[in-house]
């Protein structure tokens, strides 16, 4: 990718929309382009954070495996959005594995690079921090559902976040599904038939399709509350 591509990637983000010309140019000669097909791994949970990366093109998912080797999404992350800078800033394993979902090019930045870069610029800083605080928020809020939601509640919202970053037409399996949601692949199966026998959705292989996004958007609400 040329440093052009890399300068619109970085100026797109949140988090570096703000940078002069000269900020970004410098941040820039820092980005490394790479490429990643389906189903390689950028990262590894328990590496050292030697990089931080922002997604140019394509998706990747974020994942923790169990004990047993179950496989938990965590989350999933487009152009523009970054992952692994968590364990740059703490200096600590990656707390989380990342794999790529579909034809993905990635800008990564050495870890001591991005520090020098950060420490004459507190603004950046911050607005990483907001980004963080943002994320804590989200996985707070989803280990409440998990805690305290319908099995219908939580897969309903789990399709309409995907939804909202991918479009009505959700490229994973029941399985994956699952995991996102927090529940097993067989219950999954259960309440997604009864989704497709109401009409709200419709499968093909190794996809959901959305088909009524005001009756999804109130299952997930819950029952009405007396």
């Amino acid at each position: 990718m040329l440093d052009g591509g890399k300068a619109q990637v970085l100026r797109g983000s949140l988090i570096f929309s703000g940078l002069n010309e000269g900020e970004l140019a410098e941040l820039t000669g820092l980005a490394i382009s790479r490429s990643f097909r389906p189903g390689e791994f950028v990262l590894w949970e328990g590496d050292s954070p030697d990089w931080f990366y922002m997604v140019a093109e394509g998706r990747v998912k974020v994942l923790k495996h169990s004990s047993l080797g179950k496989e938990f999404i965590i989350a999933f992350f487009g152009p523009g959005e970054m992952f692994g800078e968590v364990a740059v800033f703490e200096n600590k394993p990656y707390p989380a594995s990342v794999q790529v979902v579909a034809e993905t090019k990635v800008l990564g930045i050495r870890r001591q690079d991005f520090l020098s870069f950060l420490a004459h610029r507190p603004e950046v800083a911050l607005r990483i921090i907001n980004v963080l605080g943002g994320r804590l928020r989200d996985a707070q809020g989803r280990l409440r559902d998990i805690a305290g939601e319908r099995v219908e509640q939580r897969l309903a919202r789990t399709l309409l976040m995907l939804s909202s970053k991918l479009g009505p037409t959700v490229p994973f399996t029941r399985q994956e599904i699952a995991d996102m949601a927090g529940t097993t692949t067989e219950t999954a199966i259960r309440v997604m038939s009864r989704l497709k026998d109401g009409g709200i959705i419709r499968s093909l292989r190794g996809k959901t399709i959305i088909i009524d996004e005001t009756k999804l958007r109130l299952l997930s609400e819950g029952p009405p509350q007396v």
